[in-house]
C-alpha cells in the first residue's frame, strides 16, 4: 500500500481512483463499512481505492487545545486500512490555511486535480470545507460537474457497547477512558491498542519478581482508566500474554501516570528502547494501595493468574 504525506507525494501520473475521506480514528466497525465499500467499488471499476485523512486532527486547528485522545496513530490506521484492501492512504497536513478552503476548492484541489476521483464513498454525516459547510448533497451536486459519482454508506452499527448507542470514535474513547476495554473492543472489532517506547522506570516490578515494560506512550494516546487489565504485549513481532497496570503506583506513592506490562511467564526479556504495542482485552480490577508488600504480592499473583486465564480463553476461541 502506498502512503502519501501531503498532495505533493501523489505520483504525477496517478490516474482515476475511488476515494473516501475522514479522520477514521480507530478504523472502527462503522468505518470499516465505508472503507470496505470503497474498496469493493474500486474493484468493480478496476481502480485503486484511496483513503484521505488528516494530521493533526482538524479540531486541534479549529479549536486549539481540543485534540481528542487517539484510538490509533496514523501508522496503525494505515496498517488496518491495508488489511481492508486499501491501495493508498493520503495524509493531508491540516493547517489553518487548509481549514479555510471552501467546499468547492477542497473538491477541485484534492478530489479532482490530484486524485482524479471516479467515485467518492462517504457516511451520511460527512462534512468538509471551511466551517464544515460542505455535505454529501453538495459533494454529489459537484460530482455531476466533475464526473465522479457519490455513494452514501450507512455506518451505524450498534451492539451492547455504550448501552446500544451507535458505534463511533467518540463512544470508543469514552469507554476506553472509563476502563471498559471490552466495550471498546466491540466497537473497534479488536482490542484497543496503546503503543510507545519502553523506558526505564523505578524497576520495582523487577524487585518484586514481576519485571514490567514501562511504555512511554505516543502523544494524545487514548489510555484506559487506572487499573489492572489482561491483554498482550507485542515486541519485535512477538505477541505475549500480559498483565497490564495503568496508574500512578499508589503503593509507592507515585505521581506519574504510567502504562506497564508484565509478559506472563517470560524470563530475561530486554525491551528497553524498543517500540512495543499493548493490547487491552479485559478489566481485572481497580488501582489499589495495599496494607503490606506481602498483600501486594498476593494480589499481583492473583492478577497474573486471571490475566493468563483470560488471554488463554480468548486465544482458544
Amino acid at each position: 500500500m502506498q502512503r502519501w504525506r501531503g498532495m505533493e507525494d501523489i505520483p504525477q501520473d496517478w490516474g482515476r481512483s475511488v476515494v473516501t475521506i475522514g479522520s477514521y480514528d480507530g478504523v472502527h466497525r462503522g468505518h470499516q463499512l465505508i472503507i470496505g465499500r470503497a474498496v469493493e467499488r474500486a474493484r468493480e471499476l478496476g481502480l485503486p481505492a484511496v483513503v484521505v485523512t488528516f494530521d493533526p486532527h482538524p479540531s486541534e486547528v479549529v479549536r486549539p487545545g481540543s485534540h481528542p485522545p487517539l484510538l490509533a496513530p496514523h501508522h496503525r490506521r494505515a496498517e488496518l486500512m491495508a488489511e481492508l484492501g486499501v491501495d493508498a492512504v493520503l495524509i493531508l497536513p491540516f493547517t489553518k490555511e487548509f481549514s479555510q478552503l471552501s467546499p468547492a476548492d477542497f473538491i477541485v484541489k484534492v478530489l479532482v486535480d490530484k486524485l482524479h476521483a471516479r467515485a467518492v464513498i462517504e457516511g451520511p454525516n460527512f462534512r468538509f470545507g471551511h466551517r464544515a459547510a460542505g455535505d454529501v448533497a453538495y459533494l454529489a451536486e459537484l460530482g455531476a460537474t466533475y464526473d465522479y459519482e457519490v455513494e452514501v454508506v450507512d455506518l451505524y452499527v450498534t451492539g451492547e457497547a455504550g448501552d446500544g448507542r451507535p458505534f463511533s470514535s467518540t463512544l470508543a474513547r469514552e469507554l476506553v477512558a472509563g476502563g471498559d476495554v471490552a466495550g471498546a473492543a466491540e466497537i473497534l472489532g479488536r482490542p484497543h491498542r496503546v503503543e510507545g517506547v519502553v523506558v526505564r522506570g523505578a524497576q520495582r516490578g523487577r524487585e518484586l519478581g514481576y519485571p514490567t515494560a514501562n511504555v512511554e506512550t505516543l502523544p494524545h494516546t487514548a489510555i484506559p482508566a487506572d487499573g489492572v487489565y489482561a491483554g498482550w504485549l507485542t515486541a519485535d513481532g512477538e505477541r505475549m500474554p500480559a498483565a497490564i497496570s495503568v496508574g500512578t503506583n499508589p503503593q509507592f506513592d507515585g505521581t506519574e501516570r504510567t502504562v506497564e506490562a508484565y509478559a506472563i511467564d517470560r524470563v530475561g526479556l530486554d525491551l528497553y528502547g524498543m517500540h512495543v504495542a499493548v493490547d487491552f482485552l479485559a478489566y481485572v480490577r481497580g488501582q489499589q494501595k495495599f496494607a503490606s508488600i506481602e498483600a501486594l504480592l498476593e494480589a499481583i499473583a492473583d492478577d497474573v493468574k486471571q490475566c493468563r486465564e483470560l488471554t488463554e480463553a480468548y486465544d482458544a476461541k
